[in-house]
């Protein structure tokens, strides 16, 4: 874009600085959208299963854990046995979300239990809920033994996934602000960070531990056939949310000693794009006044030019 030399100085200016730290605005409003991409999907993993009645919810999800055919078919009559439990009021599946869990009947979900605050899913103990009055049902010990672990690391993760919420909207409103000076991206550059380590510490916690968990449920398939499926759309929003906001957190990083703001083209420690300064073509410039200074003519003597 051209700089008109006959407009006024103050505005020849301004056009300058918008010019000169173009480089520094374009990454400036990168990191906000990275940042706003992080907070959306970081909020489809916190209404995850939140519903059975809305058609996206159910869907969303960090492990489904299948209890159709909880008894193996190895066990006389189990075909039996399996019915009598979904009569007892066994559901087919479960599937766990970050506030609460959803249950359900084939493939539809049919409830979902009230969302708590600092939710950890408890197979054994939501169970034996749902049984009739002195029923239950006996899981493995390493199945049991993972459920402390399950227990710990839920609570970890629900924190760090909040705090990752709250922290990358105003990490996305206040970016903009480095484009200012580079020293306002060192207060951003901290900001960012924490957005990007507790998003990044709560997507590697949650994915250790339900792997984990489906793991050691697999490896009891001998005694209780329970398949557990992990929920891919779950992951997936997981480590995208994770990964814009690393992503984001690098820019500002850079550009504590990178690309030139607004004070330093003021100043004059940094210039900035070179095209600011040269909006005509060669043997064009822009002084500091903003007015276009054209090259001295040159003159030709004896055949030569001086």
């Amino acid at each position: 874009m051209a700089i008109d030399s006959t407009a006024p100085s103050d505005i020849l200016n301004t056009k300058l600085l918008v010019h000169a730290t173009r480089t520094r605005r374009i990454f400036a409003f990168l990191s906000s959208f990275l940042f706003l991409l992080a907070l959306i999907f970081l909020i489809l993993v916190e209404i995850g299963s939140l519903s059975a009645r809305r058609p996206v919810l159910p869907s969303i999800y960090f492990i489904k854990l299948d209890l159709t055919n909880v008894i193996p078919r190895s066990v006389p009559n189990a075909i039996l046995i399996n019915s009598i439990a979904r009569t007892l009021g066994l559901h087919d599946f479960y599937q766990v979300g970050l506030w609460n869990y959803c249950d359900g009947y084939g493939d539809e979900v049919t409830s979902c239990s009230k969302p708590q605050k600092m939710f950890w899913f408890n197979p054994v103990e939501i169970m034996v809920s749902e049984l009739l009055a002195g029923a239950t049902i006996a899981l493995p010990v390493n199945i049991t033994n993972a459920l402390t672990l399950v227990r710990v690391a839920s609570h970890w993760m629900f924190a760090l996934f909040l705090t990752g919420a709250c922290l990358a909207l105003p990490s996305a409103l206040l970016a903009p602000l480095s484009i200012s000076s580079r020293w306002a991206s060192l207060p951003l550059t901290i900001l960012t960070f924490l957005t990007a380590l507790t998003t990044t510490v709560a997507t590697v916690i949650a994915t250790a531990m339900f792997l984990i968990f489906r793991k050691a449920i697999q490896s009891a398939v001998d005694s209780v056939n329970i398949q557990a499926e992990i929920g891919i759309k779950m992951f997936v929003f997981m480590w995208i949310a994770s990964g814009a906001a690393i992503l984001a957190w690098l820019i500002h990083f850079a550009q504590c000693c990178c690309c030139a703001s607004t004070r330093d083209v003021r100043t004059g420690r940094r210039k900035g794009r070179r095209k600011a300064y040269n909006p005509f073509g060669r043997g064009s410039q822009v002084g500091a006044t903003g007015a276009e200074e054209k090259p001295r003519a040159r003159r030709r003597w004896m055949g030569r030019t001086v």
